[in-house]
């Protein structure tokens, strides 16, 4: 399945726009990767796109990443280290558990769009709007096909399963 099979590219504009409307209103930035695949841990797999992305280096370092690798029905929220200094231990969960029913229900565009704006209210209460603010990462939906053979299977990967 191609990425325009599961977010056609009106569905990519909306959650581009989302993004834009969310970072108004906080110094956060919010990014959407999409994958087909993710055999082995999804929060090891989201920390190495994370990585790949450069999401760290946000001036605050306030960048959050959604990750979803649609076959293989996983995802996960990961925020860089300025998000999680400030925020409370299992901040994202409620957003984790609203997404995961949205990919259920196979709306996975409404899904994003819905804890985008979630997302940019609550990174509001710690990293309000500034001004002056400049948009320092990209608010399109990123994609890859890369394949994660290498990454050996962990079997405790039970956060954010589409199922």
């Amino acid at each position: 399945m191609a990425l325009v099979d599961f977010i056609p590219s009106e569905g990519q504009r909306r959650i581009a726009d989302a993004i834009t409307a969310a970072e108004r209103h906080t110094t956060g930035e919010i990014c959407v990767h999409v994958t087909p695949r993710c055999r082995g841990n999804v929060m090891k797999r989201a920390t190495r796109t994370f990585n790949r992305l450069h999401l760290y280096t946000t001036k605050r370092r306030n960048a959050v990443l959604i990750f979803v690798a649609y076959e293989d029905r996983k995802f996960a929220i990961l925020g860089d280290t300025g998000i999680n200094d400030v925020v409370p231990t299992g901040f994202w969960d409620g957003e984790v558990e609203e997404l995961q029913g949205y990919l259920k229900a196979g709306r996975p565009v409404d899904g994003l769009c819905a804890i985008i704006a979630r997302m940019g209210e609550r990174l509001s209460q710690y990293f309000p709007g500034e001004r002056d603010d400049e948009n320092e990462l990209s608010n399109e939906v990123s994609f890859d096909d890369l394949d994660d053979d290498d990454e050996p299977d962990d079997h405790n990967d039970d956060y954010g399963n589409m199922e």
